[in-house]
């Protein structure tokens, strides 16, 4: 196994897994999944005037994190993660989603992640929701699950300010500090949901999920979500 080191600021030298940066290639925005694609309804509230600065997105992003799809796909993969009975989560997913482009996203983005990752990590991964096939392949390829929920959300985050960034007047200094802001949500969410089970999976991010709904039919629109 190839290792790495990084040397502190007190000189002490300390070993970097290689599993982490196997994860940071996984969520990546040059993972061939075509997150790029999608805006999570974000593109309908922008046009609603719900969300339309810097302060609103944040808010926006914060409620769907902790209270909406962001919470239950934290749970999704841990309990992908420890579960023989995979289609069965995977159906649990697909019930869960408010709406037909929501489904079609996890749907799509799931399909791309686990085409790519059976062919270079030659593991034995169906096609899946997204949230199911990155906890179920974490599991296979014995990669950390507390920190695959973290850069998850993040890079969740972070798409979905990068749509931002196309659809309003969002500078890039602006939109880093969005980020910024929402980091340590990232981390205390993948610790909240260590434990809980399929059952705990609700969304309290009602003006988000009715977003994702607008969204089927809003014309003209630049994302598939």
């Amino acid at each position: 196994m190839i290792t790495a080191t990084i040397t502190t600021i007190t000189g002490t030298t300390m070993p970097i897994d290689p599993r982490l940066l196997t994860l940071t290639q996984w969520l990546s925005p040059s993972y061939p999944m075509g997150a790029f694609a999608f805006s999570h309804g974000l593109e309908a509230a922008i046009a609603e005037g719900w969300v339309k600065d810097e302060e609103t997105l944040f808010e926006w992003l914060n409620g769907v994190l902790s209270q909406g799809s962001g919470r239950g796909d934290a749970i999704l993969i841990w309990n992908a993660y420890h579960s023989d009975n995979i289609k069965d989560i995977d159906a649990i997913a697909r019930a869960f989603a408010p709406s037909s482009e929501r489904l079609r996203e996890a749907q799509r983005q799931g399909t791309a992640f686990a085409r790519v990752t059976r062919e270079v990590w030659n593991i034995d991964l169906p096609d899946l929701m997204l949230p199911v096939a990155l906890g179920h392949a974490a599991n296979l390829a014995d990669l950390n699950p507390s920190e695959l929920v973290a850069l998850y959300l993040h890079s969740f985050a972070s798409n979905l300010t990068q749509a931002a960034q196309r659809l309003m007047p969002l500078g890039q200094t602006g939109a880093q500090r969005v980020l910024h802001r929402l980091t340590p949500l990232c981390s205390q969410i993948a610790d909240d949901t260590r434990d809980l089970t399929l059952d705990d999976i609700h969304s309290n991010a009602f003006l988000s999920d009715i977003a994702a709904m607008r969204h089927e039919v809003q014309e003209p629109r630049l994302f598939q979500s």
